[in-house]
């Protein structure tokens, strides 16, 4: 109920202050197999452009409250942001340790139908750097769980003039892409990158139109 509480809360009072400031416009590779509206469990995967990625994304699926998975350096800033990221219902992630507790925990909260975000990229590129190749610990979640993907397409273009745009790809079955004559450590990293391409393909949608 806290968690419900805190969401609502934030996206009621900065509702109004992100439309006019953050000017994102959404868009679908078909909005009728996917729009801003999920129904049941998903893991919602995302390329990473920014700090405000998170906000984008409560915003664009609004009426589901996300469990982001966020790095631990996230949670040494301050007690206070230490306590508004627990509140939210965030899972940790240690990116350097072998403690893959973070992936039981997703998928508890997939098995009660709830929505999980990650960010593969597990952090922001550098200028210039272009997209860093996805970690595939998320197809794990979603084959452990039997959740759809969700690829969205994040330009980033926060509070700035120009227009920031998102893209909300059609679900992705992993287990329709699972190859039985491939070892599970190929089957993860294959589908991660088939996943990653699709996000390209959502980029370049945008900037071709």
């Amino acid at each position: 109920m806290w968690r419900w509480i805190m969401h609502w809360t934030i996206k009621s009072t900065a509702f109004l202050p992100w439309m006019l400031l953050a000017r994102t416009k959404y868009h679908f590779e078909d909005r009728s197999k996917q729009g801003r509206k999920i129904a049941g469990k998903a893991v919602v995967v995302s390329n990473h452009t920014s700090v405000y990625d998170f906000v984008g994304h409560m915003f664009c699926f609004w009426m589901r409250n996300l469990r982001c998975v966020v790095a631990e350096v996230m949670y040494n800033k301050n007690k206070l942001f230490t306590w508004l990221l627990n509140s939210l219902g965030t899972i940790k992630v240690d990116r350097y340790s072998m403690d893959f507790d973070f992936v039981d925990k997703c998928c508890r909260v997939l098995d009660k139908g709830g929505v999980v975000e990650i960010f593969p990229e597990s952090r922001i590129p550098k200028k210039d750097e272009g997209m860093i190749r996805f970690k595939p610990s998320f197809v794990l979640i979603a084959l452990r769980s039997n959740a759809p993907i969700v690829p969205v397409y994040t330009q980033g273009n926060y509070f700035n003039k120009k227009r920031n745009h998102m893209v909300v790809g059609t679900p992705i079955d992993a287990r329709q892409l699972y190859d039985d004559s491939l070892s599970e450590k190929e089957n993860l990293q294959l589908i991660s990158d088939y996943v990653q391409e699709k996000i390209r393909n959502l980029r370049d949608g945008i900037e071709k139109g």
